[in-house]
């Protein structure tokens, strides 16, 4: 049970990376075809967050995660 929750974390922490990576790509450098629109798909996706009036409750989840691995 211990490994596959270890793998899970792990491809977790691999997708997050390469999302970053394409958001910063494309930042960076624009229309970058490689990553496919991956700026676009953020960016609709916080606004859309933002639209639905969840960005508060996001915003909590983030920092109580956050806060409760620190300590």
């Amino acid at each position: 049970m211990n490994s596959i929750k270890n793998l899970i974390t792990d491809f977790t922490e691999l997708a997050v990376g390469i999302i970053a990576l394409g958001v910063v790509a494309g930042v960076v450098f624009g229309d970058v075809p490689f990553v496919g629109g991956i700026l676009n798909n953020f960016i609709e996706t916080v606004y859309a967050i933002g639209n639905s009036g969840a960005a508060a409750i996001t915003l909590a989840i983030i920092v109580y995660v956050y806060s409760k691995n620190t300590n």
